[in-house]
């Protein structure tokens, strides 16, 4: 009974709220785990990542980042260890004692609720259940707070030891942004960022381009021109082909042997700018990789599959909270949007199967996007930043006016001059909306 008691109580007791760095972190238990050390859990956007802190003994925190609030605050919790930091762990080490007190408060009232319906069921008498119950309740108390101590011994002195996220999870901060480098834009009205989708990669190239534009693959039927057309005003587009988070957005790039600057960094040049939208995360993800090894191999979405892709959504999600950071704390506060991305197969994918892409591939790399894209748009709504999300609807590869290009053309799965028209609208539709409400008023689950 107090066994079970306690069992119940770990899976009653509800996460204990923190609040840190101007955050609000539930702190709740994961686990019981066969090893004995092991890393706790941070849930960012949706995502359960490991720490790269270990903890002793099968239960082990679990620590859910829910309302973010990007400014100061969030830089110190994130990267910014101090002595104002500290609090991070002394704070997290508290709210693992209030979780441990009241999963042993749970644990007698269901011993005691267990023990009263027992008493009932047998008709005990009343001094006999009352002593039952005392009893009871004490062993299950008793067993609850020493499993918490010997189950998780030293956990508060590992929490005490955080001082900020990147800490915990292992992920050293990128280099500050150097000074931008190219000529002055002050006419431009909205800046794009991202990959080869926003370059326009595999359409009709720029007519006068510079060396950066032939690297990036920068096209003429990009969605920025389209914009550009649709708001009658300049638009700057910095998207590179290959861009990831890190290896474009906030540090520079090199392509055939040209180096582009930060996009993050050159930014900077169009200081007027009321608003950023930003394609981002496929590269981050390897979906290119994904999609290839699908076509290779028998079956798609095996286990080893879904952890290489699970490691790189990690990853990115973590990168993508410093980008959010960072467009968080543009002067002017930019109306930023952030692009989802199409889903190129579509209802159909049976005319690929020369292609090694059968129906159910095409299922478990449609799979992999939805997860992507479901970082992307709650990242946006902790932000506070609008999201944009193409419709490709009836125009897969596999339709009679496909919006994606086929195996045979220059940049395969990415879109046409029709699909970056899509994405164009897609993005006016979301620059036409009012601004999402200031950061720090929305939750990410």
């Amino acid at each position: 009974m107090s066994v079970l008691s306690v069992w119940l109580a770990v899976r009653l007791t509800p996460p204990q709220r923190v609040s840190v760095g101007g955050q609000t972190v539930h702190l709740s238990v994961t686990g019981p785990w066969a090893h004995w050390t092991g890393p706790g859990t941070l849930v960012l956007f949706g995502q359960d990542i490991p720490t790269t802190v270990a903890f002793h003994g099968p239960l082990r925190p679990r620590l859910a980042l829910t309302e973010i609030t990007f400014g100061p605050e969030l830089d110190q919790l994130v990267r910014e260890p101090s002595g104002s930091a500290a609090e991070v762990g002394r704070r997290l080490a508290e709210g693992w004692f209030r979780y441990a007190l009241w999963q042993t408060v749970i644990a007698a009232g269901v011993a005691l609720a267990i023990l009263v319906a027992v008493a009932v069921l047998r008709r005990l008498p009343v001094r006999s259940a009352v002593v039952l119950a005392c009893a009871g309740v004490a062993l299950a108390s008793g067993l609850s707070a020493v499993g918490s101590l010997v189950l998780a011994k030293d956990t508060p002195k590992v929490l005490r030891s955080i001082d900020s996220l990147e800490g915990l999870v292992g992920r050293a901060p990128p280099a500050p942004l150097p000074p931008p480098e190219g000529p002055a834009a002050g006419d431009v009205h909205l800046i794009v960022l991202g990959d080869s989708t926003a370059a326009g990669s595999g359409n009709d190239p720029l007519g006068d381009p510079t060396a950066e534009d032939r690297a990036c693959r920068r096209s003429a039927d990009a969605f920025s021109e389209y914009l550009e057309r649709l708001r009658e005003r300049p638009v700057l587009n910095l998207a590179c082909s290959g861009a990831t988070i890190r290896d474009g957005l906030l540090e520079a790039r090199t392509v055939g042997g040209t180096t582009v600057p930060p996009q993050l960094s050159e930014l900077r040049r169009a200081p007027g700018a009321s608003a950023v939208t930003v394609s981002i995360g496929a590269n981050d993800v390897r979906r290119a990789a994904l999609t290839r090894l699908c076509t290779t191999q028998p079956q798609c979405g095996d286990r080893a599959t879904d952890a290489f892709f699970d490691a790189q959504l990690t990853r990115f999600s973590l990168d993508y909270r410093e980008l959010l950071r960072r467009l968080a704390a543009l002067p002017g506060s930019p109306h930023v949007v952030i692009t989802e991305y199409y889903d190129p197969f579509g209802e159909r994918a049976d005319c690929l199967g020369g292609e090694g892409i059968t129906p159910n591939k095409a299922r478990v790399l449609r799979t992999y996007l939805a997860k992507l894209n479901a970082v992307l748009r709650e990242g946006a709504e902790a932000a506070g930043f609008s999201t944009a999300r193409p419709d490709f609807t009836g125009h897969g590869l596999c339709s009679g006016q496909p919006y994606v290009q086929g195996s045979t053309e220059q940049a395969p799965l990415h879109p046409t001059a029709t699909g970056q028209l899509a994405i164009a609208l897609a993005v006016q539709r979301a620059l036409l909306q009012p601004s999402p409400a200031p950061a720090g008023t929305h939750t990410a689950p």
